[in-house]
């Protein structure tokens, strides 16, 4: 599995486009899978039935080969569900689902028209959204004596740990993330302390 740091949305999103008289209205969330992905997705469509179509993309997963998907949603192929994809594509996100409710204003657009409409109404939401650089971590929880408490937190700060919760009890207690990346730095660190218990999640 690929543990490299990721562009992703910072949080969800809806932005509205109006081209002759139809509404886009995109919404944007991040995901971490393609359950989350669906079921998203799932609930846009519900809180519009009444639109004439749902379409939607999403990209998850980082490295070579992320897992990407789209669906026109009853518009003509190639026309919705691509172009809103290479919105996420042009912005290197990842992780993230869009999806693009039209309302039809009663006249057509044309195969370019709707191309143009939907990756617009997507980079219009994205945008909206805001980027950030996500970084995987693996949890751990660490246990020791209080005389060792200066010594780990110094050592914490070299593997750029998170502390996400202490508890103080007769031992100190430490649940932390820990990129990835710094796994085996983490791992020597560890070795090197005799005395601390961990338990890696």
């Amino acid at each position: 599995m690929d543990h490299s740091p990721y562009t992703t949305i910072e949080r969800p999103a809806v932005a509205e486009l109006t081209v002759e008289r139809s509404r886009f209205i995109g919404h944007c969330r991040e995901v971490a899978t393609e359950a989350e992905a669906k079921a998203f997705i799932a609930q846009i469509r519900e809180e519009h039935s009444q639109a004439n179509h749902n379409c939607y993309a999403y990209r998850i997963g980082s490295g070579a080969n992320p897992i990407e998907y789209y669906n026109d949603h009853g518009e003509p192929s190639g026309t919705a569900g691509k172009p809103i994809l290479g919105a996420i594509q042009r912005l290197d996100l990842t992780n993230v689902v869009v999806v693009v409710t039209r309302y039809f204003g009663g006249k057509k657009l044309g195969v370019r028209g709707l191309i143009e409409a939907y990756g617009q109404a997507a980079t219009l939401t994205l945008n909206e959204a805001g980027t950030v650089v996500r970084v995987p971590k693996f949890s751990a929880t660490l246990v020791y004596n209080y005389s060792e408490h200066s010594l780990i937190l110094h050592r914490l700060q070299q593997v750029e740990a998170e502390v996400l919760n202490t508890e103080y009890t007769d031992l100190i207690k430490l649940d932390i993330a820990v990129p990835f990346a710094n796994e085996q730095i983490f791992s020597d660190l560890i070795n090197e302390l005799p005395l601390l218990k961990v338990e890696v999640l």
